[in-house]
């Protein structure tokens, strides 16, 4: 549409192509919210109905240029990922909860990558990346679940703290296949100094987002005025971030790194409801750009393969979370019913497909963009009902909803109304 208004400013069509994409986000969910979906469905349908295969309001043009816009999204969303990282609560759970986790993610991973190598008969680097991404379990749908129906106990807790753990899992993952993938991608023999060059370079964005936790701990005291308060998170998250992407490193470890110091040190997180409630419209257009770059023909050619990922990653993840939850010996609620508590894949998931893309050739890249996006929307649509069923068979909460529903939680990756 703007594409056609003759002598329209590159700027102006920018900032109206921005306004667009806000209003359709939120329109969108008018309808997704009367359907009981989240949020985040409806903001990538936003973005298939304004993108280039449908309505084609927003000009490929200003779409290939808001690469941006995933940069300052992913970074919000690792840095809040950090805030979940809290030592004393991790010296509480133990190694049961980390036994738990490291199993559902890694069989995940490991059931993906296995059937699309030797199944689908897909290329290595693929398969790895699509692996490591299924590791990744979007915490928002579960805990508003949670928080809905004022579910506690034992078997609540694992729950939250597995979710919590398994962005970190998946990031970790992802980071040490990109540099498998760097390796396999290059037609010379195996350099270990092409392996430890980007090993080093993510030590050191570990280090650099440490020690940005640490100065955004010493920057924010208590006579800070709220507007400072959010000025220096706003800063110190770019800041890192841009160190990260001039030297071509992931800035969600780093950022998520970042979060957890700043957690840690200051022992608050009134921040991260500060930044909560700012970043709402960055993630919406991380969202609704996101959709608009779902390519809508691939999905005919990404159909059975799109399909073999989104049974297989449920199937990994329950059987996952059954042998690490018998191996650190715990009740057989937990065994039986965790898995299915950890079927949501939505924000860092589509995040490590954007990075993902550029890392693979374009046809592979956009295969991998496909299946994320595509199954992030039916996992989001079937993740709460999942979780309530999980937690209604393990006896935390009834059948029937609660009445008095709890304020809805605002997440790093699934902004709420």
């Amino acid at each position: 549409m703007l594409e056609r208004v003759e002598q329209v400013s590159t700027a102006a069509e920018i900032v109206l192509s921005l306004a667009l994409m806000l209003f359709a986000g939120f329109f969108v969910t008018r309808l997704t919210k009367r359907l009981r979906l989240p949020n985040v469905t409806g903001y990538i349908l936003a973005g298939i109905l304004i993108g280039p295969w449908a309505l084609r309001l927003i000009p490929v043009s200003v779409i290939r240029h808001m690469d941006f816009v995933n940069d300052v999204a992913l970074a919000f969303i690792a840095f809040g990922v950090g805030r979940y990282f809290k030592l004393s609560a991790l010296k509480k759970s133990g190694a049961k909860v980390i036994a738990i986790t490291l199993a559902e993610s890694l069989v995940a991973a490991a059931a993906v990558t296995l059937t699309m190598i030797f199944i689908f008969r897909l290329p290595v680097p693929f398969s790895l990346l699509l692996g490591a991404i299924g590791c990744a379990t979007a915490p928002a749908s579960t805990i508003m679940t949670i928080r809905q129906y004022h579910a506690k106990g034992p078997f609540v807790n694992i729950i939250l703290q597995v979710v919590a753990l398994d962005d970190a899992v998946s990031l970790i993952a992802f980071s040490v296949c990109t540099v498998v993938v760097q390796n396999l991608n290059d037609s010379r023999a195996m350099d270990f100094g092409l392996v430890l060059r980007p090993l080093f370079l993510n030590l050191a964005a570990l280090a650099v987002g440490v020690l940005g936790g640490w100065l955004l701990s010493r920057l924010i005291t208590e006579g800070r005025s709220q507007d400072h308060r959010l000025v220096l998170v706003v800063a110190i998250i770019l800041g890192v971030s841009g160190v990260c992407t001039l030297f071509d490193v992931s800035p969600l470890l780093s950022c998520m790194a970042c979060g957890t110091a700043y957690c840690n040190i200051s022992g608050s997180k009134k921040l991260f409801k500060q930044l909560n409630a700012f970043a709402p419209p960055v993630l919406l257009l991380f969202f609704v750009l996101s959709g608009m770059r779902l390519n809508v023909p691939a999905l005919a050619g990404a159909g059975i393969i799109g399909v073999g990922y989104f049974i297989v990653r449920i199937a990994g993840k329950y059987a996952g979370a059954f042998l690490g939850a018998a191996a650190a010996k715990c009740d057989a609620a937990t065994r039986n019913y965790l898995g299915l508590a950890l079927i949501p894949q939505a924000g860092v998931s589509i995040g490590l497909a954007v990075l993902g893309q550029r890392m693979l050739p374009p046809e592979m890249g956009t295969l991998l963009s496909t299946i994320i996006l595509s199954s992030a929307v039916l996992y989001e649509m079937i993740g709460p009902a999942s979780a309530k069923v999980s937690m209604v068979l393990a006896g935390v909460i009834s059948k029937k909803p609660d009445p008095s529903a709890a304020e809805p939680v605002v997440e790093p990756n699934s902004p709420t109304d």
